[in-house]
């Protein structure tokens, strides 16, 4: 339950900003700070519960030797440094960013600056791959290679 509550929402955030930015831009900080909220409030509690419960399941199942645990546990560890250290920050300096092309911005179609864009396309980047670890991390406790 708690990898559905942390990530499901996830997976909606760039249909979320796509239409934020085409219907109306200064909506585009204030979602900025509901995705640093989520990721403080949501997603990193959920991640201290997925892995306390990993280390209680390894630990009653005697699992600790199979692939499936170590490199589930290990996700766990590199998605929670992603989040504080990536995720987080970008999504402060964006909301940061989008307010700063909003002041500046007279009218017409809104096009974000060279600093937004460019944060943007990091946690696009950064945020597809935290999601395709999911995915596969998924697939591997499902499977249990």
């Amino acid at each position: 339950m708690a990898v559905v509550i942390a990530f499901g929402w996830v997976f909606a955030l760039p249909i979320v900003f796509a239409v934020a930015a085409k219907s109306d831009p200064r909506s585009l900080p204030l979602l900025h700070r509901i995705e640093l909220m989520v990721f403080r409030w949501l997603v990193n509690p959920a991640l201290v519960v997925i892995l306390g419960a990993g280390i209680f399941l390894a630990s009653d199942g005697h699992h600790w030797s199979e692939f499936f645990v170590q490199w589930g546990l290990g996700v766990v560890i590199v998605l929670g440094g992603v989040v504080g250290s990536v995720l987080m920050p970008g999504a402060k300096r964006s909301e940061k960013a989008a307010r700063a092309d909003l002041a500046q911005f007279s009218g017409g179609d809104f096009q974000p600056g060279p600093e937004y864009r460019a944060l943007i396309s990091r946690l696009n980047v950064v945020g597809s791959a935290a999601s395709l670890l999911v995915l596969v991390t998924i697939a591997f406790m499902v499977t249990k290679p």
